[in-house]
């Protein structure tokens, strides 16, 4: 693994990009990844014959920002270096950005200058020279705080992965790179500028070309940072006159001749002047009507007439406005409608390489909710095997509101799992993936019509349609396992069970435990007589109300009985007293299993996390008998297993109580039983799933 990536956004650029290709590698050991939005002509080919690794995009799926996001997710470099398609490195550029980066351990990013092709006009040549220079004027490397300029260039620019992590960029269409250098600079990193991380560069376009380029430019510094050009004031027409006999200055002193020196100057004077217009035009672009902008602009964008809104009416009644834009689960429609996307073509091998990207849909999540735990856990174990995850979060009836992507990463990281992966609620900037992976029966609908993906996966945790009465969700839940997507079921048993009921075949993983935070802790006293339950009351199939009644059973018996609940907030109704930790976190569930005496958790569909963990920490847990769980633990094996009834439940419980001799057996038998759970087993298992989900799209590809 190259401890730097080089990342080249391409389309159309077979011009440059073969000696672009050949300069970057030679510079030593490096890990180059050429990301082409849609190339007519050879740009694949170069990219291919110099052996660097290709990923193609869809032209509408290009952004500025969101491409080179998504670059950063693909490689895996400490540093990760971006040039353009038409920026070739000098010698001694790679190890310059690496001297640049030891100067401190705070520098986040670092630039170098752009050289001038010798075909470059002398204004643009002239321009460059001066603006770099200014940077060092004595030729050193320097480093940059937030007293200094924000500009970074992705023209010729690298980035430290924590930082770049830290901060990702924006996705703009324009000055992507200016946004981050502002936001790095805010966040306390460092930039340095290194004089000899030099590409030859330059864009020489015709007048009306450079007028549309700097509108568009200006554009996007007054989107990105803020930025609004002055407009040409009296004294413009001796600044761009000024500007002038500098250009012809500099080409005199390189020994342009005076017919030369002459045939530039009246195009330098329109260059100079069209620049100051445009750029004013593009700070105050929101101004201007759309279709002005768009002529104005070198990308043909503008922001376009709003869009009629959608106004619905009730035959033969009052005309009832649209609730909104979008009706709940209208994905189901779509699909319905128009079926699945295909799926892009899967070459031989696909499978095997080591490392994939694997888009994670995940429907909207609450502190303390444990699918989700297993979801991000798995993510961030996929991620340290090498692989790269993103997660898009589905949230049709708006749980969430308008949380932003960065809210709902910290909320991930610090809730559940240190992912790597971006966030993002909604599907804007959808790149594809190796594998697009389900993890809930409403997110196998907007699954199906994901494009630009070469498998996908549904990691199965539950019977989701058994959470539902007869409705239109219980339907839709059991449709999802009849819609093609390979399941990775999260027992044994729940894989047996969809084979069985569904011909749904597929592969299965064993529920993991974190045995760093669960474990028998001997220095902590075990209470004589407490019970602590799992009492998510929302959660219908945690058969709250049936466990409450065990308790009273129980409590009727053992005044003295203490007993904790935990996994909600909200009191309980229930005619008894007891204590309430709430949303607990591992560690303090851990320190409560590890004192008290039995373990109550229900589950009436798929086993749970929480038996294990208890049992991990040497607590004795009862659940009910049949199903998954005595398909998991046995019949007479960890778990004290009783019928589905209030007087059953509170017999197992109180024979734990009182029953030293089944007490210890119950205990040994689950730290024995949850020895071999652990999360990197399950990620293995899951991985092995999701490459077994690629080789059969190949099987089919190479019929």
């Amino acid at each position: 693994m190259s401890s730097t990536s080089v990342v080249i956004p391409v389309k159309d650029g077979e011009r440059y990009l073969e000696a672009v290709l050949h300069s970057v590698l030679s510079q030593g050991d490096v890990e180059v990844l050429v990301i082409d939005s849609g190339s007519r002509d050879r740009s694949r080919e170069i990219a291919r014959a110099a052996g660097v690794e290709l990923l193609q995009i869809e032209p509408a799926d290009f952004g500025h920002g969101r491409t080179r996001n998504l670059g950063a997710e693909r490689t895996t470099g400490e540093l990760i270096c971006f040039l353009t398609q038409d920026a070739e490195p000098v010698a001694g550029w790679l190890s310059a950005y690496r001297d640049a980066f030891a100067l401190d351990e705070r520098v986040g990013a670092a630039y170098g200058p752009h050289l001038a092709r010798p075909e470059t006009s002398p204004m643009i040549a002239r321009e460059l020279e001066e603006f770099f220079a200014s940077f060092s004027p004595n030729g050193q490397p320097v480093i940059q705080g937030r007293e200094e300029r924000a500009f970074l260039s992705n023209v010729n620019a690298c980035y430290r992965r924590a930082c770049w992590e830290e901060i990702r960029f924006d996705d703009v269409a324009y000055a992507e790179d200016q946004a981050f250098g502002r936001a790095l600079l805010d966040a306390g990193w460092l930039k340095a500028y290194h004089p000899r991380a030099a590409v030859v560069h330059a864009h020489d376009y015709d007048t009306i070309g450079f007028v549309r380029r700097y509108f568009d430019e200006y554009r996007g510094l007054r989107e990105t940072t803020e930025h609004v050009e002055p407009l040409p004031g009296r004294a413009a027409a001796r600044a761009v006159a000024g500007l002038v006999r500098r250009d012809l200055r500099w080409m005199h002193a390189r020994g342009a001749p005076a017919s030369e020196r002459l045939r530039w100057l009246p195009r330098s004077a329109v260059h100079h002047a069209g620049r100051r217009a445009a750029s004013a035009l593009g700070s105050r672009a929101h101004r201007l009507p759309s279709r002005v902008e768009r002529a104005l602009s070198l990308e043909g964008r503008g922001a376009g007439p709003p869009a009629a809104p959608d106004e619905p009416t009730v035959p033969r009644g009052v005309q009832i406005p649209a609730y909104g834009d979008y009706t709940p689960f209208d994905e189901i429609r779509l699909l319905s409608r128009d079926g699945p996307a295909p799926l892009a073509d899967t070459p031989a091998g696909s499978a095997d390489r080591r490392r994939l990207h694997f888009a994670v849909i995940v429907p909207p999540f609450v502190r303390g909710s444990g699918g989700h735990g297993t979801i991000f856990t798995l993510v961030h174990r996929l991620e340290e095997m090498g692989h790269t995850c993103s997660v898009w979060v589905y949230d049709p009836l708006n749980d969430l509101g308008n949380t932003g992507s960065s809210v709902l990463r910290r909320r991930v990281v610090t809730e559940f799992a240190p992912i790597k992966a971006p966030v993002t609620q909604g599907f804007d900037g959808w790149h594809g993936a190796d594998v697009v992976v389900a993890t809930g029966w409403e997110t196998v609908y907007p699954a199906l019509l994901r494009e630009s993906c070469h498998a996908r996966a549904y990691l199965v945790q539950d019977h989701e349609p058994d959470f539902f009465p007869a409705s239109a969700r219980r339907l839709w839940a059991e449709q999802t396992y009849t819609l093609g997507l390979h399941p990775i079921a999260a027992s044994r048993w729940l894989r047996d069970l969809l084979a069985r009921r569904y011909g749904c075949d597929g592969a299965w993983f064993r529920l993991g435990v974190d045995h760093r935070t669960y474990a028998v802790r001997p220095e902590i006293k075990r209470h004589d007589s407490a019970v602590i339950f799992y009492a998510r009351a929302f959660t219908q199939r945690r058969a709250v109300p049936l466990g409450l009644l065990a308790l009273e059973e129980l409590r009727a018996r053992r005044p003295d009985v203490r007993i904790v609940t935990f996994g909600h907030t909200q009191p309980l109704p229930a005619g008894l007293s007891y204590e309430q930790l709430g949303i607990a976190t591992p560690g303090q569930l851990a320190l409560n299993y590890a004192e008290a005496t039995v373990g109550l958790c229900l589950s009436l569909t798929n086993y749970s996390l929480i038996p294990q963990e208890m049992m991990a920490c040497g607590l004795p847990c009862v659940d009910v008998r049949g199903g998954s769980s005595e398909a998991e633990f046995g019949s007479d094996g960890p778990a004290e297993l009783a019928e589905p009834d209030p007087v059953a439940l509170a017999d197992s419980m109180e024979a734990l109580l009182d029953d030293s001799e089944l007490w210890r057996r119950r205990s040994e038998a689950g730290v024995a039983f949850v020895a071999g759970a652990d999360w990197d087993h399950a990620a293995r298992q899951v991985e092995q799933g999701l490459r077994d989900a690629l080789r059969r799209r190949e099987a089919v590809a190479a019929r």
